[in-house]
């Protein structure tokens, strides 16, 4: 069977990580999904894995469109080893996968598409790169600013949002499913043109 392309979402499994910045792309995905599951003609369907992953098809416009998504359950450091053989199996390079993640460098609320460049120190990226071979794949970046005061790194991005802070984590999901959704019927120009656009 032939893919369009591979869409992964960033995040560490368990009900410990659900709500946490870390996993904003966990939560993409699982919004994507629910999206894709309502729409006439799109069939999104739980694909059984010999991966330590959680996986989708996705079948748009009655086939004419199909896309494998998956969220990595090696927890954020091994991300690659899911998507490297993924890539491998099913045939899809490098340039047609789109990595959901979060971003410290960009203010909560602030979805931006780009391919390639540099991987800002996210750890799930640079596993993803490492087992690529290549930096050349896309990415949907979600904004979780950065944080204030002395607070480590690594505490902040796996605290939860704050509670006055969900409602524009929903506005931000909506944004990014709407651009992934455009990135997959349109391409990675057009879709970054609307959404740089907005």
């Amino acid at each position: 069977m032939t893919y369009d392309g591979l869409i992964v979402g960033l995040g560490n499994p368990g009900t410990k990580y659900a709500r946490t910045r870390h996993n904003f792309g966990f939560m993409l995905a699982d919004h994507l999904l629910e999206y894709w599951d309502g729409q006439p003609g799109t069939v999104c369907a739980a694909r059984s894995a010999r991966l330590n992953a959680q996986l989708w098809e996705v079948s748009e416009d009655y086939g004419s469109r199909r896309w494998i998504v998956v969220k990595p359950l090696t927890f954020m450091n091994l991300s690659g080893q899911v998507v490297g053989e993924l890539s491998r199996k099913n045939g899809i390079p490098a340039d047609r996968i789109l990595v959901a993640h979060d971003e410290l460098d960009l203010t909560l609320g602030t979805v931006r598409l780009k391919f390639s460049g540099g991987l800002a120190g996210h750890n799930g990226l640079k596993s993803v790169a490492a087992h690529l071979g290549t930096r050349d794949f896309a990415r949907i970046r979600l904004g979780i600013g950065r944080p204030e005061g002395s607070e480590a790194m690594a505490d902040y991005v796996l605290r939860s949002f704050m509670p006055a802070e969900w409602e524009l984590v929903a506005r931000t999901l909506d944004v990014a499913r709407d651009a992934v959704v455009h990135y997959c019927r349109e391409g990675l120009t057009a879709a970054t043109s609307r959404l740089h656009t907005r």
